[in-house]
């Protein structure tokens, strides 16, 4: 095909090249109609579609990075796509934010429900809202219907988190914000393109004068419009470009085909998940943190956030038909604070769990849930009220479910447990970064350290551009030494970030484990727990606590030590 590239055609297959100019390679054991009709799926065909629907979804995420304008899209890579069926099922997704993957399943369809039938190709919809299915405010969703000859078919779907959504404060991630009202422009539903034509007008009046029903909020739109446009417009490109991607698959296989295989890919998923659990069940009913009959095991594990809320899980696994109960009742009431998280965000942590524990290589998708089902109280923090603050619950709370849930499991100490949340700028920018940590040791692996754990998977902006762009010094960023604890298998370090501001801005931090640390597993020790400080000019290091907000001066030096993983079995 080119100077460094070979395609083999294997025997008794046929290769032909399409008008898009790929290569479709017939299998002559490729499925049949027959098959189609009986419901059976040929097991090479299952793994190209497992893979091409991945393919989709990575490339509709290539196609936003090059095409948006923002420091956290394009450099951070803080966005996720994915394809899901037509009544909004996660079908697959590229590799990116775990946390977003899992809960634009509940966005989609949320969003197909309130719309309805009046949906019509050429429409693009857009929405950010926690009560929506959203998880925080500044991860906004666009949402892509697909039709096939007037038919729905496929959503596709992109969320990219905008440094700059309005709020409070610069960044949108408020430290202390108690209404979701504080946080930001505020999205349920609406049409970003219709029937082909942008919004452009209906767009902006929502993003720079957000509204409420309590008339006394006068919260400030978004200071960088232009950004959050041209991020919106990349969006719809990316989705654009998965649209174009899944019509080239319906003409080569035919849509009933392609349907067939989505609907096996999630199956295949669901198979996988139920003989992980019913080998977990196994695993663990001779040992003595469960109780439950021959047929089930029940394990008991709790956690806490900084300030003392617990999550409280009490997860039933049956051994003969391979599913699990989740039931979080016991967890604290919502908090007069911003780390409530939609319970979307919990259906995210749980998705993403499962998906790691499954040791085949699928797709996450909607199957991984079809064996489990979720209970959370209503009212508690994991299902907070409309107008809750929850900027916090996307990036802290997710973070201490995954602890919870991979420790009923007994799969691997707990990791940093936070996103190290720093924000930063004034009225007229905002920049926004999480700050990896170390994470937990498992069996037979020590912690990986200065790494983004679990519910995140975005990286850091570059040294060069982030001295470049913004009015900052990056003196020190390096890993913070045996802060991982010791075990057996050993944690994974966390890490050190010393940043000097060359004007005045607003910064805002919002971190976990400040309080209570990464916990050990098996007798392994705990991880040591982060620590904020703000290095004035003569020298005095002043303690910020887990979560603030400081006007810092010119010459004075932000430092954050992010926790480390906890250790894995008692040390020899």
């Amino acid at each position: 095909m080119n100077g460094n590239s070979t395609v083999i055609v294997e025997p008794k297959c046929k290769a032909t090249i399409t008008k898009y100019g790929n290569i479709k390679i017939d299998i002559e054991s490729a499925i049949s109609s027959v098959k189609l009709a009986e419901k059976v799926a040929d097991v090479v065909q299952l793994s190209i579609f497992n893979h091409r629907f991945m393919g989709i979804a990575e490339q509709m995420g290539r196609t936003l990075q090059r095409t948006s304008i923002s420091m956290n899209i394009k450099e951070r890579l803080d966005f996720s796509c994915a394809l899901f069926s037509p009544d909004g099922g996660l079908v697959a997704n590229a590799p990116h934010v775990p946390v977003h993957l899992g809960a634009m399943s509940s966005t989609v369809r949320w969003q197909l429900e309130y719309w309805g039938n009046n949906l019509s190709e050429g429409d693009v919809l857009v929405t950010n809202h926690p009560s929506s299915g959203g998880s925080h405010l500044p991860d906004i969703t666009v949402i892509t219907p697909v039709f096939d000859e007037g038919k729905l078919v496929f959503f596709v779907a992109s969320r990219g988190h905008h440094a700059e959504i309005g709020g409070i404060t610069p960044g949108s991630m408020p430290p202390f914000s108690k209404s979701i009202y504080e946080e930001g422009a505020a999205i349920k539903a609406f049409k970003l393109v219709e029937k082909g034509i942008f919004q452009e007008e209906g767009i902006v009046k929502l993003l720079c004068f957000p509204s409420s029903d309590e008339s006394e909020h006068n919260i400030p739109g978004t200071r960088r419009l232009q950004d959050n446009l041209s991020d919106l417009h990349a969006q719809v490109a990316a989705n654009q470009r998965g649209i174009i991607l899944i019509k080239e698959l319906i003409e080569q296989y035919g849509l009933d085909t392609v349907q067939a295989y989505m609907m096996y890919v999630q199956n295949n998923a669901e198979e996988a998940v139920r003989e992980m659990l019913k080998s977990v069940a196994a695993k663990v009913s001779s040992q003595s943190n469960h109780t439950g009959s021959s047929n089930s095991v029940t394990i008991v594990e709790e956690d806490y956030m900084d300030d003392g809320s617990s999550i409280h899980l009490k997860l039933t696994i049956d051994s003969v038909k391979g599913e699990a109960v989740f039931d979080f009742s016991g967890t604290s009431p919502e908090v007069y604070g911003n780390w409530n998280a939609p319970e979307a965000v919990t259906a995210a942590a749980v998705i993403y769990c499962l998906r790691c524990l499954v040791d085949v290589d699928i797709p996450l998708n909607q199957g991984c849930l079809a064996p489990v089902k979720i209970h959370i109280p209503k009212g508690s923090f994991l299902s907070p009220s409309d107008k809750a603050a929850v900027v916090g619950g996307n990036v802290l709370t997710s973070q201490r479910v995954t602890d919870v849930i991979l420790t009923a499991f007994q799969a691997c100490a707990c990791s940093q447990g936070c996103m190290n949340n720093l924000t930063f700028g004034d009225n007229t920018f905002g920049y926004y970064e999480t700050i990896g940590g170390g994470s937990g040791a498992g069996p037979t692996w020590d912690g990986t350290s200065g790494v983004q754990c679990h519910m995140t998977n975005t990286r850091m902006t570059d040294p060069e551009i982030f001295e470049q762009r913004y009015p900052v010094l990056l003196h020190r960023f390096g890993l913070r030494e045996n802060s991982g604890g010791t075990g057996i298998r050993r944690g994974g370090d966390g890490l050190v970030r010393e940043i000097e501001f060359k004007s005045p801005v607003v910064v805002s931090i919002l971190s976990e484990r400040r309080v209570h640390a990464p916990r050990g597993l098996s007798g392994g020790k705990d991880g040591a727990r982060g620590a904020n400080f703000l290095i004035t000019k003569d020298g005095r290091k002043i303690y910020l606590g887990g979560k603030n907000t400081v006007q810092v001066q010119p010459g004075e030096v932000l430092q954050i030590l992010t926790p480390g993983g906890g250790g894995w079995g008692s040390p020899r």
